[in-house]
């Protein structure tokens, strides 16, 4: 039997090629290796306010990307996590059991709530929700980005006290990183993460960006005062161009050197713009295949659901066993 494994992205702002690099690529390299269940996590979306119909589509072309960038719908189960009831029945029996020091420590928590006048409730449970998506499942393996690895490790805390307090009931996960394109910085400012909530037009490569948008993007990217590449004293937004273009290329570091040391920005700009575009090209070929077919984004999400749901209630019931609640025969 194969071990599970278990991620998510919110379907928020526009997925782009950090995401892709650091998140979708690496589960499409892996999921036939484990029974793969990939979320889109709407219950984490609405932790703060997001316009109704706007994340109604969000869903549906989140998971056209997953299906463009390479999941197997067949095999993967790909769901919407807010049409499992588990997932946020499960939340609330785990905060039950979670001190609210654990919570108020996160970094993402203390981050957003300086940065907001008034937040809700949800914005503090939002990683015990993050922990009933991964434990729900029993999931062995969580592909998850540098930046959620607090998370996960609060998932493995929450696990253990539950297990201490009632017994051994879920398993403990394990975290997976990809080697190289794990973190991709903004090509505006290359001191911060690749991100879909960032509102600069020039700082993301989004997967559906056209090509001539891409080459633009990129040949804007901040770069340094050298005049040329130098892997030596290349500043950080030289580097990320480096990372993406290597990340997409899977060239070695050797490779990359002897082909990079000494060109010119301009033209290394070029060549890292036509590796993007040309490996987002099957992609967004792919993407328009999928959302010309009416109902088939409904289908492959009715499947997922289908496939996860009884895994999610075998667990929320034995969850409930276990702290003495009520379930019916």
């Amino acid at each position: 039997m194969k071990p599970r494994v278990l991620s998510g992205v919110q379907p928020t702002g526009n997925l782009h090629i950090g995401n892709y690099l650091g998140a979708l690529r690496s589960w499409v390299k892996i999921q036939h290796d484990y029974e793969s269940i990939f979320c889109i996590v709407d219950l984490h979306a609405i932790t703060v306010y997001q316009q109704p119909e706007e994340l109604r589509s969000k869903i549906l072309e989140l998971t056209a990307l997953f299906v463009a960038a390479g999941i197997d719908p067949k095999h993967s189960a790909i769901v919407a996590q807010s049409t499992v009831p588990g997932h946020a029945e499960l939340a609330w029996l785990l905060t039950c059991v979670t001190p609210v020091g654990w919570l108020q420590r996160m970094t993402q928590y203390k981050a957003k709530s300086e940065a907001q006048e008034t937040i809700g409730d949800g914005l503090l449970q939002y990683p015990v929700l993050m922990a009933a998506d991964i434990l729900i499942y029993q999931a062995n393996c969580v592909p998850v980005g540098e930046d959620q690895r607090q998370h996960l490790e609060l998932t493995r805390d929450i696990a253990q006290r539950f297990n201490s307090l009632y017994g051994e009931t879920f398993v403990m996960p394990e975290t997976y990183l990809p080697a190289v394109g794990a973190r991709v910085m903004g090509l505006d400012d290359p001191e911060k993460k690749m991100s879909k909530s960032e509102p600069g037009a020039g700082h993301a490569i989004a997967l559906l960006d056209p090509p001539g948008v891409i080459r633009k993007k990129i040949m804007r990217a901040t770069t340094d005062s050298n005049p040329a590449v130098d892997f030596e004293t290349m500043g950080a937004g030289v580097k990320n161009l480096m990372t993406i273009f290597q990340a997409f290329s899977d060239w070695t570091d050797d490779q990359m050197v002897k082909h990079f040391s000494g060109m010119r920005y301009g033209d290394m700009k070029k060549q890292v713009a036509e590796m993007v575009v040309s490996s987002m090209e099957p992609m967004q070929k792919r993407y328009h295949e999928i959302t010309s077919d009416p109902g088939y984004v409904d289908r492959i999400l009715a499947e997922g659901r289908e496939r996860v749901n009884p895994i999610a209630s075998s667990t929320v019931n034995l969850v409930k066993q276990r702290m003495g609640i009520y379930t019916s025969a």
